[in-house]
């Protein structure tokens, strides 16, 4: 099937610039050499603004360290811990004496809060796809110890930004499977009205991949421009109807900046304020506002901001497996496990 579909898409002579928002896509890319397939084929495939942890602005890392350093208990994913900070990373800082938990999930976080009866904060990652069980756990009545720091993002914000920007050339793009499956279809259609912008969303084995982008070039052939589903055993037009509600019901969008972006207009989930009480920007403002009052940039030579745009590769960037790799990172594209800088490198570095 894998084969017959390339042949197609071959036949097709095509010559299609397009971008996937998911890290899993691009874990699937690389690591079964697909990305080499569709080149043969014609077929450019970028990697946007799908990695969480690597859009996570400067300034928020900020933020955790200094609630880590002030003696607050901190609970964050395990992904978080090397990402390199002005000041340092959380691993560092732990190195330094401050209490730092890994955990799997903000149940954990809750759980830390009830157990040791000390200040917890949950550092709030992800998309939609991890945002529901976080607005779970504020609709829960979680105790007076514990907040969050919501560093919460929604994909079409961006995905328009990308629209907007016009830095690259897409011929379509591939919606995430994951946010997908929360959101549903429906909130993406604006982009194909808006934009003419052909869209699939697709899951994460090889031949998903392999008919997303047949499914998209066939659309170019055809001058069409709408969102089809390829996911159709996961994804369903209106999503999670629960999840979604459970979003809206603790958080509310607001204007945020994206590693490598400008401020993205309604991308960001704030906890609303009947919940101020666990809003660690409101509950820690004594030790935040100095640090939100600082500009705060990349690390030197990091090109992190541009892969995430679409508009540099990782092997492009001067630092990749040279000064930057998984053991000494520059950057977070190079820490996350779904950073296009640490996929590559794993799974090209000979």
């Amino acid at each position: 099937m894998s084969r017959k579909i390339l042949d197609r898409l071959r036949d097709m002579d095509l010559d299609l610039t397009l971008m996937h928002v998911c890290g899993t896509h691009q874990d699937t890319l690389i690591r079964f050499g697909l990305d080499s397939e569709f080149e043969r084929v014609g077929v450019d495939i970028r990697q946007g603004p799908g990695c969480p942890v690597c859009v996570t602005p400067p300034g928020e890392i900020e933020e955790i360290l200094a609630l880590a350093r002030a003696r607050l208990t901190v609970a964050v994913f395990g992904d978080v811990m090397k990402v390199p900070g002005e000041s340092g990373s959380l691993n560092d800082a732990k190195a330094e004496g401050a209490d730092i938990r890994i955990v799997f999930g903000v149940d954990d976080a809750v759980n830390i809060a009830r157990r040791t009866k000390k200040d917890v904060v949950f550092m709030g990652i992800g998309f939609e796809t991890t945002a529901p069980t976080t607005a779970s756990a504020l609709l829960s009545d979680p105790p007076d110890n514990f907040s969050v720091l919501s560093c919460h993002r929604t994909v079409p914000p961006a995905l328009e930004a990308i629209a907007n920007m016009g830095e690259i050339r897409l011929d379509g793009m591939i919606e995430p499977g994951h946010v997908s499956t929360i959101i549903g279809t429906r909130p993406y259609e604006f982009l194909s009205k808006k934009y003419h912008i052909p869209q699939v969303v697709a899951g994460f084995e090889p031949l998903d991949l392999l008919m997303g982008v047949f499914m998209l070039a066939s659309q170019v052939q055809e001058g069409r421009a709408v969102v089809e589903n390829e996911y159709t055993r996961v994804v369903h037009r209106d999503g999670n109807p629960t999840a979604i509600k459970a979003m809206k019901g603790a958080f509310a969008p607001a204007d945020v900046v994206w590693r490598g972006f400008p401020v993205i207009r309604g991308s960001g989930l704030a906890i609303r304020k009947k919940f101020e009480r666990q809003d660690a920007r409101k509950r820690f403002e004594d030790i935040l506002v100095p640090i939100q009052s600082q500009e705060h940039g990349e690390a030197k030579g990091c090109r992190c901001g541009e892969m995430l745009r679409g508009i540099l590769t990782s092997e492009e960037c001067p630092l990749f497996a040279k000064k930057c790799a998984p053991n000494s990172p520059v950057g977070p594209c190079m820490v996350s496990r779904e950073g296009s800088c640490y996929i590559a490198y794993r799974y090209l570095k000979k």
